[in-house]
């Protein structure tokens, strides 16, 4: 494997553990540890 092949491969690995920790955290702001919607207060 070449130096690119592995920065490749790095980037997409970083790239989805990113993904996944913004649409997490994006569901942990919408939901309570019961799983209940929390209502906007706009």
């Amino acid at each position: 494997m070449s130096l690119g092949d592995i920065f490749y491969i790095v980037a997409m690995i970083g790239f989805v553990w990113m993904t996944f920790a913004i649409v997490r955290n994006n569901f942990r702001s919408k939901f309570d540890d019961e799983g209940q919607r929390k209502e906007d207060l706009r």
